[in-house]
């Protein structure tokens, strides 16, 4: 009996502006590329008519430019931390008529310059990125200016609305469409006090202290995450191993102890957000200052790389791509690091343990060896084209706080 073909999701957005077909970025044909915050706020926008033909508007968080897109009519400023939102945004408006550069993008760390008339903002998974934002946007907010929040209602909380309220204004939320809400600001410009309390720090303690900086869309930003933990435990030592990669690198504290460990290799630290390279970059200096060489570079996983370049890949890989939990990301890193390896090059991996990397692995390497493992993360093994795989480096010895 033949496997049934699996379904594929409307790509066009039927929404007032018109009908848009949008694509996520890593495709994946089961996702839609928008959610129905992202019609409520199209629709909601048409009701009220408050976008006039040369008023600027800025769109916060805007995962795959369903919004920028719908709107790009107007005068569009895109302000997001994701590389690959980013990739997507320009994708979808070719696909759909615009030039590419039709909407200005800023990344999250440089925030637009000019003065704005209608913000839209689409709640992001990180309470702390929004709350950076919120500060942020405070520059560049004049009296009349529209502030509109849109989410998932799951995704809205109290402490979300708090956030509002205590740095913008007196905020209200609209009754539930399709599971989604919106947030309606009406901005207090009496309402001044406070910055952003971002980026923050902790101290590492590795054989030596090293203060990591975190930007707010950072994951574990106030102490070392468990499954990075682990990895450092167990990092490969050896001289062979003289051009290193940390992958989707956070705050770079995997690369940085891979090279502390390894003093003759270079680094390079690759991941899709913004914020995260800019907190390796940091970090790294501060651990090394100039003594070391390393490259640092906001990518789709190691896009613009040679292939059999790298000598050691080390990563952490995401299970979660904005609100979405999936695979899709995790899985082009791992075909990416097969592609840089040289021959005999190892990729060592830390996962939770039910996702089942080592079935991967198998795929893409034809081998795997498990390293270590706990009762919720698992550090496992791949060399590409080696028949007979050498034995693993002895671990060095980690302390940390």
């Amino acid at each position: 009996m033949s496997k049934p073909l699996p379904v594929e999701t409307n790509r066009t957005l039927l929404a007032p502006q018109g009908e848009f077909e949008l694509q996520r970025n890593p495709r994946d044909d089961s996702l839609q590329a928008w959610d129905a915050a992202d019609e409520f706020l199209l629709n909601h926008l048409h009701d009220i008519q408050v976008l006039s033909r040369h008023g600027k508007l800025l769109i916060l968080n805007d995962a795959f430019g369903a919004l920028a897109v719908a709107l790009a009519d107007h005068p569009v400023y895109s302000w997001n931390d994701s590389f690959l939102a980013q990739q997507a945004l320009r994708d979808n408006l070719l696909a759909n008529g615009y030039a590419a550069d039709q909407v200005k993008t800023n990344s999250a760390i440089d925030l637009p310059s000019v003065a704005v008339d209608c913000v839209l903002i689409k709640v992001p998974k990180t309470l702390a990125l929004l709350e950076h934002q919120l500060y942020a946007l405070r520059a560049i907010l004049h009296r009349d200016t529209r502030i509109i929040g849109a989410g998932m209602a799951r995704n809205i909380h109290t402490t979300t609305l708090k956030l509002f309220e205590s740095i913008l204004g007196p905020t209200t939320t609209t009754r539930a469409f399709k599971k989604s809400r919106l947030i309606l600001v009406e901005r207090d410009h009496s309402m001044n006090e406070g910055q952003s309390p971002y980026p923050d720090s902790y101290e590492l303690e590795v054989d030596r202290s090293y203060r990591i900086l975190n930007h707010a869309s950072l994951f574990s930003r106030d102490r070392l995450d468990q499954g990075s933990r682990l990895l450092l435990e167990h990092m490969p030592v050896e001289p062979r191993y003289r051009r290193i990669v940390d992958l989707g690198c956070g705050n770079g504290v995997i690369g940085i102890i891979a090279a502390a460990f390894n003093p003759a290799a270079s680094l390079l630290f690759c991941d899709e957000s913004f914020m995260a390279v800019a907190s390796a970059e940091v970090n790294f200096r501060a651990a090394f200052a100039l003594s070391r060489q390393a490259e640092f570079r906001v990518t789709d996983c190691l896009q613009g790389f040679a292939n059999a370049s790298q000598d050691l890949v080390l990563l952490n890989p995401p299970f979660h791509q904005q609100h979405s939990v999936g695979d899709a990301v995790a899985w082009r890193m791992l075909k990416d690091a097969r592609r840089v390896l040289v021959a005999g090059g190892e990729l060592r991996l830390v996962g939770n343990r039910h996702l089942g990397y080592h079935a991967k692995l198998k795929k893409l390497f034809g081998n795997c060896e498990t390293i270590a493992s706990n009762n919720k993360f698992v550090i496992l093994r791949a060399v590409k084209n080696q028949a007979s795989i050498p034995a693993a480096s002895t671990p060095q010895k980690f302390d940390s706080e």
